[in-house]
């Protein structure tokens, strides 16, 4: 049964191309995760953290996905590369279906999808020095066939990310945030990777240390031909990185469209609430009235009907609290919206 879908995936994915004629590298279809939850009386609960995610990756692109604090973004980028299991849905790497697959079938994928740390304290162990920390990747997957060729390979790699090869033996207390997330990222392309997951990478960085590592980041990008899922909540961050944006909002998608297009024009109004939220640096527009978010804040243990959304929503009509919002195309922009705020029609 999982070899008949993962044949039928490589006749979609696989063929699948996007803006530009890039192919696929990641699709997710109907994607679910939910977290058992005891709750005393009440018996046992889930949190929805991930409702039928069906979001696609291409080669060589910055996919930004954003959303508030809890909205399931980093439950997503880790249930994308199968950190986390996914409760149910599909999932394919160039074309072929990867979720069902036993550990040790799916041992070359992981491989191809490693992931950058949000905190880049917590993400190092303390007790391991710089080349223990890069070379243990390249020594599980046996990319080295000495330890000399390990040595060239680990002091080249942290020429890559701009750390000094003579700190080579220093443990990651002597170093400051931006060079502990420069060996993260070390560690992270080791492998050559295809699909990088950057799990927020700068938020705990000071902001003059941010443009740093983002401009290495695109740098590693070009020469590694790298694709990265790029998860943040600061839309500054992803005007500047990402070449389309997925906004999420209590585990459900609201749209997905190119930057430059969703930043001029949002469509759904969710995404049109986080932008207008972006702090302006012109101070007469900075004093202009916003609109702000009312209503209930819904739970992901007990999510509404209808579009998640509606609760929050001053466009929300009858239909909206009862029936899913469906995937409106407009170009190469979907919104999942009853209403958008240009008044498209499904």
């Amino acid at each position: 049964m999982a070899e008949e879908k993962r044949e039928k995936g490589r006749a979609g994915a696989a063929g699948e191309k996007g803006k530009e004629g890039r192919r696929a590298l990641l699709e997710a279809r109907d994607l679910v995760k939910e977290f058992p939850l005891v709750n005393g009386r009440r018996g046992r609960q889930v949190v929805h953290a991930v409702s039928g995610v069906n979001l696609t990756i291409y080669e060589g692109e910055t996919l930004a996905l954003v959303g508030e604090s809890g909205c399931g973004k980093s439950t997503l980028g880790r249930t994308l590369i199968r950190l986390i299991p996914a409760t149910s849905g599909s999932l394919f790497f160039e074309g072929t279906e990867f979720a069902s697959m036993k550990e040790k079938e799916f041992a070359p994928y992981r491989r191809q999808m490693q992931l950058i740390f949000q905190d880049p304290y917590a993400s190092l162990n303390p007790r391991m020095n710089v080349r223990q920390i890069i070379a243990e990747p390249l020594t599980t997957y046996g990319m080295a066939k000495d330890k000399q060729e390990l040595e060239e390979q680990v002091r080249e790699l942290m020429k890559e990310v701009g750390i000094p090869t003579e700190f080579i033996n220093r443990y990651p207390h002597q170093f400051s945030g931006g060079q502990r997330q420069r060996i993260g990222i070390a560690r992270a392309i080791a492998l050559r990777p295809k699909l990088i997951v950057c799990d927020e990478p700068v938020s705990a960085l000071d902001v003059s240390i941010q443009s740093q590592v983002l401009n290495l980041l695109k740098d590693l990008q070009d020469g590694y031909q790298l694709t990265y899922l790029f998860i943040s909540h600061d839309l500054s961050v992803v005007k500047f990185i990402a070449d389309r944006v997925c906004v999420m909002f209590l585990g459900m998608v609201c749209e997905i469209g190119d930057t430059d297009e969703l930043y001029e024009n949002p469509l759904h109004p969710y995404t049109k609430f986080l932008l207008d939220a972006i702090p302006k640096a012109d101070p007469k527009l900075r004093n202009e009235e916003k609109q702000l978010l009312t209503g209930e804040i819904p739970s992901p243990v007990n999510p509404p009907s209808g579009c998640r959304f509606h609760t929050r929503c001053p466009y929300a009509k009858e239909i909206c609290r009862k029936e899913v919002p469906p995937c409106i195309q407009a170009g190469d922009r979907q919104v999942f919206c009853h209403f958008p705020l240009d008044g498209l029609e499904s």
